[in-house]
């Protein structure tokens, strides 16, 4: 059987087993490229298969893809976890469409997360204290053009709360 198994394209890992870390090998198999990363993740190996798996994350509907980023990505070491975010800092351009729109959320959340701290910052620099229920409320904000619209409105406003009144929020 393991000599059957290195045939289809899986390596040895660890203690004699079998280890997907290539990307073909991924896309015609991807349940048992998450496998590997729920083995083998926390060995050296685990950069490879993280790889692998994006490369079959193309492949897949968005529920599976989904759930096994979210498999597969909690069974990586830290190690490779910092390797495969550095790709994506040095520029890396990833191959599978799962990996471009996981990034682009990624950097759709920051945006928000900044802009809410914006609009925070401007309450504070103009020395205006943000009840803790207006603080709350513009940090859970998840539309960009709503804290666009709050930041703006930070500047003018003489009390942290006339933020919320005047968009109906």
């Amino acid at each position: 059987m393991a000599g059957e198994l290195r045939g289809r394209g899986l390596r040895r890992a660890g203690r004699g087993r079998g280890c997907v870390t290539d990307a073909e090998q991924a896309k015609a198999a991807p349940k048992v490229v998450v496998l590997s990363a729920m083995a083998h993740g926390q060995q050296e190996a685990g950069e490879a298969i993280g790889v692998a798996f994006l490369a079959a994350a193309a492949g897949l509907d968005q529920e599976r893809r989904t759930l096994y980023a979210d498999v597969v990505l909690s069974s990586l070491n830290e190690a490779a976890r910092r390797t495969l975010e550095a790709m994506m800092k040095s520029g890396y351009e990833y191959q599978s469409e799962f990996a471009r729109s996981y990034v682009a959320k990624g950097v759709e959340k920051g945006r928000i997360e900044a802009k809410a701290n914006d609009v925070l910052a401007v309450f504070d620099v103009r020395g205006l204290e943000a009840p803790a229920d207006v603080r709350e409320r513009i940090l859970a904000s998840t539309d960009l053009a709503e804290l666009d619209r709050w930041l703006r409105r930070a500047v003018v406003v003489s009390d942290a709360r006339e933020l919320l009144a005047t968009t109906g929020s």
